[in-house]
């Protein structure tokens, strides 16, 4: 999925980070200044205000939010806040490693027939939409869920006047391409027309037949795209429905202010219903004590998630320090405060129990170019002499050293990857050679016998630090003479234009939807142009007809020779200016249990709990 490239890596699951922070110089005197006022309940005042004695409540930062609509949760944070409200038939363990998926509302994984185009779920009985006003047939009750509500869901995703960047998920089911042809133009959409290869037998089972085999198939059926949805729920709110979720979730939204606050609790119904769902089994021995004990434990744990809207990084660093956000990045310029020597926790903060989590992820940050635009797209040689110019070295220092260069855009860790030297290495003399041969000697325009200049669009507008990075990189282009002009917005307006081809250039991470390089390579394909997830709009036809026959074939050496094949193409071609691929740093504080790091941490907060009697004691300690 998509993510601001401001925001690289994971930290408490669905609490994703910035390589960025507040001034190290200040952060002391602020971080007094940030105690009193909290304390003293100016600005938003204590956030823990109003908690119930032994209520555990979990609060967090995030960042704004486009849409909670399932059909529309196309970038990482939309995904991760719906998946606290809606649920899918298959989920990640939480657990294991190498990752797999396993039945959540699904009663088992599916049958699948002998030539992999068919697939047999059945569906969990006694599993029960939210309470909520759209459900007028019972005034207001939430009804069972059947699996006619995974089918429309899927219709959803594929319906043009929804515009969903997940069509690419369901486009192998036969029929759905023809049907998804009849959804355009202002006619409203027959969701009731037959589709041959999506059929509910039985209020309890979904048959999905495909055209071809679709091994990735399972894990779609992980992903937001494929939530239960209630029509009724779509049919009630209108436009509204992306701000009134209602699914089957551990947690529902109990209140909001956009761009402010959310909180969610516990849902209700669970125990109306005598819904049972337990901590799993760790089958690593080298697990923490406290994962291995949580086996069998009732979940959810916690009773309340309270989350801001803080885009300030250094403000977010602070209500760390002062306990009023229970995790936080390591941000950049507070990088020599946190760590001591070999990247270890510093005393300071050990001692009051602070905790460092650390692991590499298989995010891929861009500069992508848009291919529509008629001075990037047509001109291969000015994209390399951009690569050309990019300095990793000084990249890499800027973000204290936790980045490397991707040499592709397939990361270690999925099939396909093969370790290489970088091919486009910091050569200024070659880049200036490519740029005269591309028409632009010295970055002159011959057209205007200016400097040329190329407009780059950046989300997360708030971002100080961020900006500083992208100036960076643009200093670096400087150095053959172009200009590159930055256009900041925030993040959901960015995602606008994307998906409405409007980018010349565009800085943006990808965090992989499941461990498989087809899920990389996907961004590539033509089929998939914006407002899918190909945001570069890039068509290459000898890639396309490789794609078509990669993501029908098992896993094996054939398939893995394939995707480097593929991968080969996309660096030739220099559809992206790789920038980075970071490395996870975050903290969180003594009283979160249960965590274990996740690539994929959709749904991941149910395993999560607060003790809230050690952060009342920490807070007594401290002063906080």
């Amino acid at each position: 999925m998509n993510r601001p490239a401001a925001q690289p890596a994971g930290v408490i699951g669905d609490l994703r980070p910035i390589l960025a922070g507040g001034a190290v110089g200040r952060w002391l005197l602020t971080l007094v200044i940030l105690a009193g006022c909290l304390g003293a309940g100016c600005g938003r005042g204590r956030l823990d205000a109003g908690e119930k004695p032994g209520e555990q409540v979990m609060y967090r930062q995030i960042y704004r939010i486009r849409t909670l609509d399932p059909a529309l949760a196309s970038d990482v944070y939309a995904a991760l806040e719906v998946a606290k409200t809606y649920e899918t038939l298959l989920q990640y363990n939480y657990l294991d490693r190498p990752y797999h998926v396993e039945p959540l509302l699904a009663t088992a994984m599916p049958a699948i027939s002998a030539d992999g185009k068919t697939y047999t779920f059945k569906v969990r009985p006694g599993i029960y939409f939210q309470d909520d006003p759209c459900f007028t047939k019972t005034g207001g009750k939430g009804r069972a869920v059947v699996a006619g509500d995974f089918a429309y869901s899927m219709r959803r995703v594929m319906d043009i006047k929804n515009a969903s960047n997940g069509s690419w998920c369901f486009a192998q089911v036969v029929g759905m391409e023809e049907w998804r042809a009849t959804t355009g133009g202002e006619k409203a959409t027959d969701y009731d027309a037959p589709i041959a290869g999506l059929q509910t037998p039985d209020a309890h089972t979904l048959v999905v037949q495909l055209k071809q085999p679709q091994p990735q198939l399972l894990w779609l059926f992980a992903m937001s795209y494929s939530a239960a949805v209630a029509r009724e729920a779509v049919a009630f709110y209108g436009k509204a429905f992306g701000h009134h979720p209602v699914g089957t979730g551990p947690f529902i939204l109990q209140s909001y202010r956009p761009n402010y606050r959310y909180v969610f609790e516990r849902n209700p119904k669970w125990r109306e219903t005598s819904r049972v769902e337990t901590f799993p089994v760790s089958r690593d021995p080298n697990e923490e004590p406290a994962v291995r004990a949580a086996a069998g434990q009732q979940l959810p744990y916690l009773d309340r998630i309270v989350e801001y809207v803080i885009e300030d990084s250094a403000t977010a660093w602070l209500m760390f320090l002062t306990g009023q956000v229970d995790a936080s990045p390591v941000s950049r310029d507070n990088f020599s405060a946190v760590f001591g020597p070999n990247r270890v926790l510093s005393p300071e903060l050990a001692q009051q129990g602070i905790r460092l989590t650390s692991a590499p992820t298989m995010d891929v940050f861009y500069l992508g170019f848009n291919f529509d635009d008629p001075v990037v797209g047509k001109n291969k040689k000015l994209r390399q002499a951009l690569a050309f110019a990019f300095n990793e070295t000084q990249f890499n220092n800027f973000f204290n050293g936790r980045t490397t260069r991707p040499t592709g855009p397939l990361p270690p860790g999925v099939a396909g990857y093969v370790p290489r030297a970088q091919p486009y290495p910091l050569d200024l003399p070659r880049a200036q050679k490519l740029l005269a041969e591309a028409g632009y000697p010295g970055g002159v325009d011959p057209k205007t016998g200016r400097r040329l200049q190329l407009t780059m669009e950046v989300g997360s507008a708030d971002d100080a630090e961020y900006r500083q990075a992208m100036e960076l990189l643009g200093s670096f282009m400087d150095g053959i003479g172009v200009k590159i002009v930055s256009n900041y917005q925030n993040w959901p307006a960015f995602q606008e234009k994307l998906e409405r081809r409007q980018a010349q250039l565009f800085h943006l991470a990808w965090s992989a939807d499941y461990p498989d390089a087809e899920n990389y390579l996907q961004l590539f394909y033509s089929a998939n142009c914006s407002p899918g997830p190909n945001h570069s709009n890039y068509v290459n036809k000898d890639f396309d007809r490789l794609y078509e026959r990669v993501r029908v074939m098992n896993d094996g050496p054939e398939r893995t020779a394939l995707y480097t094949r593929m991968a080969d193409m996309i660096v030739e071609d220099c559809v992206w200016l790789m920038t980075m691929q970071p490395s996870n740093f975050a903290m969180r504080h003594g009283w979160v249990g249960h965590y274990k790091h996740h690539d994929f941490p959709y749904g991941m907060i149910k395993y999560y709990s607060v003790d809230p009697a050690t952060r009342r004691a920490w807070k007594q300690q401290h002063g906080r």
